[in-house]
């Protein structure tokens, strides 16, 4: 089964960041499922989100400025309302040219801080101005500062992005490295799957043997990974009483481009003491990752037929199961029902 090279999951909550990323005052631009989007935060602290795209003369709203509940265009100085996205004024109007400025609107997208993340929900109605029947997923961990944050962006569709993400095969060649694991120390493995709000849960099991890093943590550590959709994969790591959450949002920004980000959130002391060496391999897993994305485009440009098979690429089945299955349900307003079914899977890696 190919991947798609033409849609994205659409009338869903988007990762669009930290609430660090933006300050008072402040704007940053986002590119979401091939939506240019400006995301700032008002003099006051609200979140807003509005196209990145002034209709006047297509600057990028985002390199202007905040000012009083409105967004100023770095061009002509038009500025529209952070809520509504109407136009509230023309500096160029003189006395008597009358304009009904109200009417020149730029598209509004809800947006949501939860703890210390901020969702965009995007819309595959362009119009939709609401409130969305659904709520963005909630960590209520993350509400603790990040220990650890990087990303980079991926030179492909999201769709190889995300099954490169879930792969549980490719770790012994791909990220190679006697600190993580060897093609030598390959067994087979067995997990348990369930379905998830959204998506799949491998529930919580101790550690692969072979998986060297964990032992950094000390103690047992027992782990639970989580997919939901659009593109969302939380490892929690519970190590008695402390935690660390794993958050890796992977994200669409048009048809040929992801940006992965991965953050960390902990209460660790050893995480956090460590958090400068597990930095420098959590680097290196995504520039891993970057470069077989790389290599596997020169094989993808002849457009091939693509293979999944079980029950390695099994969770990969699911995320196009559920990619369907939430089209259906946004097109024929019937409930999501979710594909996926418990499941035991087995692979060597």
């Amino acid at each position: 089964m190919a991947a798609s090279t033409t849609s994205f999951v659409l009338d869903i909550w988007y990762f669009a960041g930290l609430s660090s990323d933006v300050k008072p005052g402040k704007m940053v631009r986002r590119e979401i499922a091939g939506e240019p989007i400006t995301l700032g935060r008002d003099e006051d602290g609200t979140v807003f989100a509005l196209r990145d795209i002034c209709p006047h003369r297509a600057a990028p709203l985002s390199s202007g400025c905040v000012k009083s509940g409105t967004v100023e265009c770095p061009y002509h100085g038009w500025r529209f309302g952070i809520k509504d996205g109407a136009c509230k004024d023309i500096p160029a109007l003189c006395d008597g040219q009358e304009m009904e400025t109200g009417k020149i609107k730029v598209r509004t997208f809800p947006t949501q801080e939860k703890g210390r993340l901020i969702w965009v929900f995007i819309s595959s109605d362009k119009r939709f101005a609401g409130v969305p029947d659904i709520k963005p997923p909630s960590f209520p961990f993350a509400s603790r500062k990040a220990t650890l944050d990087d990303s980079l962006t991926l030179n492909c569709h999201v769709d190889h992005a995300v099954i490169g993400l879930m792969d549980p095969a490719h770790g012994p060649y791909v990220h190679r490295q006697w600190w993580w694991r060897s093609e030598h120390s390959m067994h087979e493995k067995t997990k348990e799957f369930a379905p998830a709000e959204r998506g799949f849960t491998m529930v919580a099991h101790s550690p692969s043997s072979n998986s060297f890093a964990y032992k950094l943590l000390g103690g047992k550590p027992v782990t639970e990974i989580t997919f939901r959709l659009p593109g969302i994969r939380t490892e929690k790591i519970k190590v008695g009483k402390k935690t660390v959450l794993s958050f890796t949002a992977v994200t669409p920004m048009d048809e040929s481009r992801t940006q992965i980000r991965q953050i960390f959130f902990t209460d660790h002391g050893l995480f956090k003491a460590l958090s400068p060496l597990i930095r420098i391999g959590a680097k290196v897993f995504l520039r891993q990752d970057a470069h077989m994305v790389n290599l596997q485009q020169m094989g993808l440009a002849y457009d091939p037929t693509l293979m999944l098979v079980e029950d390695s690429d099994t969770q990969a089945k699911w995320y196009f199961s559920l990619k369907k299955a939430w089209a259906k349900s946004c097109e024929s307003g019937a409930a999501f029902v979710n594909p996926v079914k418990a499941k035991t899977l087995r692979w060597r890696s």
